[in-house]
């Protein structure tokens, strides 16, 4: 059950102007390659925590909503630490800018588990959202990995419209391509740059994940990391979050 958690973001007044400086300044801090020993190590023998964040809206319009987080145990994906609070998010809502109404809740989460449970701070994020599949390069996935210095993944289960991309028959024609568990084939835009992964996350949903880089991790690594955390369509990080906020 979610406890309530008072916690206001900061004003940030005219959010267009302001946020595009704030997300050039983190953006030039993006690290989209791997950096963790585990990462390099034969079979990732060195990762043992997985996390997953997620906030979630209630169905009225007072602002509230849940934000958790999970830990799971890797490889076997059991759950060791799950936290759920009730917020207020007072920030408005901008196109391309939700991370600055929803990140400073998502840090707040690591935060207390870093101060509570610091033995359960998770090797890597994954994240209901996008990393560098973004309009301006730069999604909550990419947001909360600069803010945390953690290794982030951006796992969003629709397209986003940016650079070129949209959901047209060639699209629809790759998705159907995707014929079993861990097919994948890249998201490349107008510019020529591979944007992130279209992903089959298992072979009872033909429905794609669309995995992006956040921060401290190359694409390969990240589509490989969410391949081998999904038991449904859904990799377990996220799903569990998404049962926490339900």
């Amino acid at each position: 059950r979610c406890t309530a958690v008072s916690f206001r973001p900061p004003a940030l007044g005219a959010l267009g102007l302001w946020g595009g400086v704030e997300q050039d300044r983190l953006r030039a801090a993006v690290v989209p390659e791997d950096t963790e020993r585990w990462q390099r190590e034969p079979g990732w023998a060195g990762l043992q925590r997985v996390g997953g964040v997620d906030l979630s809206y209630g169905g009225g319009n007072d602002g509230s909503a849940c934000v958790s987080l999970v830990v799971l145990g890797y490889p076997g994906l059991q759950v060791l630490y799950e936290d759920c609070r009730m917020v207020a998010v007072n920030a408005p809502y901008v196109a391309g800018f939700l991370a600055f109404r929803e990140v400073p809740f998502m840090v707040e989460a690591v935060e207390r588990l870093q101060r509570e449970q610091p033995e359960l701070r998770p090797q890597v994020l994954l994240v209901d959202g996008n990393g560098l599949l973004h309009q301006r390069g730069f999604g909550v996935a990419c947001h909360l990995g600069v803010l945390t210095d953690l290794p982030c993944v951006g796992v969003a289960k629709n397209l986003l419209h940016v650079d070129g991309l949209v959901k047209d028959e060639l699209h629809k024609e790759q998705i159907r391509s995707l014929q079993k568990k861990g097919d994948t084939f890249p998201l490349m835009g107008t510019s020529g740059a591979v944007l992130g992964m279209a992903l089959r996350g298992c072979n009872n949903s033909s429905k794609p994940l669309y995995v992006s880089v956040g921060h401290r991790i190359c694409l390969e690594t990240a589509v490989h990391l969410v391949k081998s955390c999904c038991k449904y369509r859904i990799p377990e990080p996220i799903r569990q979050v998404e049962k926490q906020g339900s």
